[in-house]
This record gives C-alpha cells, sequence and structure tokens, in this order.
C-alpha cells in the first residue's frame, strides 16, 4: 500500500512520531503543532514526514549458533 519502507523514501507510512509538525512528549505520546495531544501512532491530513524525526527499526542478527565451518567453505 504504502510501497517500500526507506528512511528517505515518499512511500512511508504516516505516524505522528515522525511528522514535522510534532514533538515527542512522553511515550506514545506527540505534541503536534496543528492536532494538540496525539498518540504517536496516529497521524492526520496535515502529515509531513521529517526523516530526522524517523528511527529506523534494528537489523535482524545472525544467528550463528546454527552454523557450522563447512556453511564457509568454498
Amino acid at each position: 500500500m504504502f510501497g517500500k519502507k526507506n528512511l528517505f523514501q515518499e512511500g512511508i507510512e504516516p505516524r505522528c512520531t515522525y511528522c514535522a509538525h510534532g514533538a515527542a512528549l512522553e511515550e506514545g505520546k506527540v505534541l503536534c503543532a496543528k492536532k494538540g495531544v496525539t498518540a504517536a501512532g496516529g497521524h492526520c491530513g496535515k502529515f509531513k514526514y521529517d526523516p530526522l524525526k524517523r528511527v529506523p527499526p534494528k537489523p535482524a542478527r545472525l544467528e550463528t549458533s546454527k552454523l557450522s565451518a563447512e556453511d564457509f567453505r568454498l
């Protein structure tokens, strides 16, 4: 629906957490210049994406316990 979720791509799913009009208050709440106090996961028609406020998810860890020396041979 929103395309790839890249940090600077336009297809980002709107959330108050990384809107240019919002400022973080506490866990789960954002102070919006347009709508007042809102939920961090919400959004409205005034959403304007600010890539500097978005924290990308942590990369998956490599599970090395299931690997053997055989896996690294050419």
